[in-house]
C-alpha cells in the first residue's frame, strides 16, 4: 500500500518517474521497484519524499501496513486500513481524470 500511495503523490503532482528519483538521489528502476510494492523506502527517502512533495513524514507513513502488523489487530488498526484503501481510491480516480484530459 505504501508504494502504491507515493506512486500516486507523484502521478497528482505531475511528476515524471525518473525527474524524481534524480531528485530523491536514486535509481528510476529503485523508485519502480518501491512503487510496485516490491522493495520497501527506508525513512530516509520517505522523509526526502515528504520535503519534495511539502507532506508530513506521518501521512506517508499513513499507508505503511507494516506499522499495523503485530501480534494482535486492533480496531483502529483496521479502521485505518480501511481509510487509507479509500484514500487511494480517491487518488486513482483523480489519476484517471487526469489521463482523459
Amino acid at each position: 500500500m505504501l508504494g502504491e500511495a507515493l506512486r500516486l503523490i507523484r502521478v497528482f503532482h505531475d511528476r515524471k518517474q525518473v525527474d524524481l528519483a534524480e531528485n530523491l538521489g536514486i535509481s528510476q528502476s529503485h523508485l519502480s521497484d518501491i512503487e510496485r510494492g516490491a522493495k520497501t523506502p527506508s525513512q530516509d527517502l520517505v522523509a526526502k519524499y515528504a520535503e519534495v512533495f511539502d507532506l508530513p513524514v506521518s501521512s506517508i507513513w499513513f499507508f505503511d501496513e507494516q506499522l499495523s502488523s503485530g501480534t494482535s489487530i486492533k480496531a483502529i488498526d483496521r479502521a485505518r486500513g480501511v481509510i487509507a484503501d479509500k484514500v487511494l481510491d480517491f487518488l486513482r480516480i483523480i489519476e484517471r481524470r487526469r489521463k482523459v484530459s
